[in-house]
């Protein structure tokens, strides 16, 4: 049971909803609720189906299918977690909607790479190994659910708040999106480290 909460926290801290929320700021002020939750739902569906098959398949899908080695995938997705971050430190919340792009299909804009990420990725491949199949796949399955819950209470509070004290959200949007750099920042050089090291161990 607690390696069962560890995963499903390790993939809950890495989805970070509150980060996700900075992403999707346009979004957020853009639709209504319905509009909103129905994308939100479609890309969490995609991105439960993505995690599953990589919480399943483990490293064979980076060996057999890509023909590439996990560590290379660790190393590759911390630098461009490192660029995000920095993208974050630099130029604030002018970045987000650059980096998630635009899209017809919102519900995939959504899901990659705002959801399915490097860090998600790794820790879906991480969770696999360290569980029963079973387990692996209800873990993802809670951590998905909650972090698209915590997105849709924050919206909620948004359309709240956003009407009577624009100053308090705008505030929000800088302080939050400087600390979740350094938070990004911190995951990425971590992920690098781990695919460097797991690397050196295999020559």
């Amino acid at each position: 049971m607690l390696e069962f909460l560890r995963a499903t926290t390790l993939i809950l801290v890495l989805l970070n909803p509150f980060l996700v929320v900075l992403y999707l700021l346009d979004v957020i002020q853009k639709r209504e609720m319905k509009s909103f939750t129905k994308a939100l739902a479609k890309a969490g569906f995609i991105s439960i189906l993505i995690f599953w098959i990589f919480a399943l398949l483990g490293d064979s899908v980076f060996s057999e299918l890509m023909q590439a080695q996990f560590e290379s995938f660790q190393i590759f997705g911390g630098l461009v977690f490192l660029l995000i971050g920095l993208n974050f430190v630099f130029k604030g919340s002018d970045s987000i909607e650059l980096l998630r792009g635009d899209s017809e299909h919102l519900a995939g804009a959504i899901a990659m790479p705002v959801l399915i990420g490097p860090g998600t990725i790794s820790a879906s491949v991480v969770v696999g190994n360290r569980l029963e199949p079973l387990s692996a796949c209800m873990a993802i399955l809670v951590a998905v659910t909650l972090s698209l819950l915590v997105m849709i209470g924050l919206k909620k509070v948004h359309d709240y708040v956003r009407p009577r004290n624009e100053q308090l959200v705008q505030r929000y949007i800088e302080v939050m999106g400087r600390i979740t750099a350094f938070y990004v920042g911190t995951i990425a050089v971590d992920m690098m480290m781990r695919g460097f090291s797991g690397w050196i161990e295999k020559i």
